[in-house]
């Protein structure tokens, strides 16, 4: 997307009455945002449900003011902008009805062909939900799913740093403009998530923040994910408007449950009560449920079948790992001069392909 078209796309985003849902339908039945700019007030009135209250203000220059000032934070900032209609934007949120016209980004996000999963649950998490958080990731690495969370405290921090430590993407989707981190005291992490994934948003660097902001910001997290796990909740939170969304996507969400007595675990056990989400009692439910080892599998039994041809970086592991038997995936990643995140994901395509195996301790060798 050029500057030009960006520019109308963020004015007409700007619009107060006009929401991503009316938003889509002025671009589908005009062509572009540019031309809903440029369109006369008679011609889009004619389009089903704008009436003249939609479209009041709409032509207000203020709009387009806005939208260049808004530019000018995005390109200082070095920030992504993925439009609804991109390769980049993140695939199962296309097909969201109130999915946001336009992400921002920031970091190192690599979405295709990837397993999406999202960690939710309450701030005030207990040893008990760190514990299977951490468990859970750590088992379930060896799909390499991408972590997404809100990046707040307890259950969202937690995921996103277990998904660190295994070398995982993670995304932190933010209630709030790049401009700011919410909670300040998570800025030590920023650097570090950019490294392994990045943040989205589709608030601007203007917009105020406001803790209703969380509840859009929500929207995202289950609409870009596969499933929806939430560790812990109390019997009213964030954690399970978010497994309400995924629910209303068609998304699987997933509960863990806890003691009756247990006041974080009161709304994940509602969840489970009233069938809104599957029990989560193992980490290895999630895979079953979503067929990852299924599909796994069936990919093995092809790559098998086939001629094994690797990547260019892929055949750089292979001479390594061939040279120096087996190794750490840190080293690996080291000495092949790879960032740990891709290795981690070629390590798994290698797998599949059959030329390399897994060992305990993180450490791989040739088959």
């Amino acid at each position: 997307m050029t500057d030009d078209e960006l520019i109308y796309v963020l004015a007409l985003q700007h619009v107060p009455k006009i929401g991503d849902v009316t938003a889509k339908k002025l671009i589908h039945n005009c062509g572009s945002a540019e031309a809903v700019l440029k369109e006369k007030r008679q011609h889009l009135l004619k389009i089903d449900g704008i009436g003249l209250t939609t479209i009041k203000g709409l032509f207000d220059s203020k709009h387009i003011k806005a939208a260049e000032a808004e530019l000018k934070f995005i390109q200082e900032n070095a920030i992504s902008c993925l439009y609804f209609t991109d390769d980049l934007y993140p695939e199962k949120l296309k097909h969201c009805i109130d999915a946001p016209i336009i992400l921002f980004q920031s970091g190192h996000i690599n979405l295709k062909q990837q397993r999406i999963i999202s960690i939710v649950g309450t701030r005030k998490i207990t040893t008990y939900g760190i514990a299977f958080c951490e468990k859970l990731i750590e088992q379930l690495a060896v799909f390499n799913p991408i972590i997404v969370s809100g990046f707040a405290y307890g259950t969202d921090i937690t995921a996103q740093k277990a998904a660190m430590k295994h070398q995982l993407q993670t995304i932190g989707c933010l209630a709030h403009g790049l401009d700011q981190i919410y909670p300040k005291t998570h800025k030590k992490y920023v650097a570090d998530i950019e490294k392994h994934g990045g943040f989205l948003t589709d608030f601007w660097s203007s917009d105020t923040f406001d803790r209703n902001n969380f509840l859009k910001r929500n929207r995202i997290i289950a609409g870009m994910s596969e499933a929806t796990i939430v560790i812990e909740s109390a019997e009213k939170g964030g954690s399970l408007v978010t497994a309400d969304i995924a629910n209303s996507y068609n998304r699987d969400v997933f509960a863990v449950p806890g003691r009756v007595t247990d006041s974080q675990s009161l709304g994940c056990n509602n969840l489970i009560k009233f069938q809104q989400a599957h029990v989560l009692s193992t980490p290895l439910d999630v895979p079953y449920i979503l067929n990852w080892e299924l599909e796994m599998k069936q990919q093995s039994v092809i790559q098998k079948q086939l001629f094994v041809e690797l990547t260019t970086d892929e055949r750089i592991i292979y001479d390594y790992l061939k040279a120096n038997d087996k190794q750490l995936l840190d080293v690996i990643a080291l000495e092949c001069q790879i960032p740990i995140f891709k290795v981690a994901s070629m390590l798994l395509n290698m797998e599949l392909k059959g030329v390399i195996r897994p060992l305990p301790g993180k450490l791989f060798e040739l088959i």
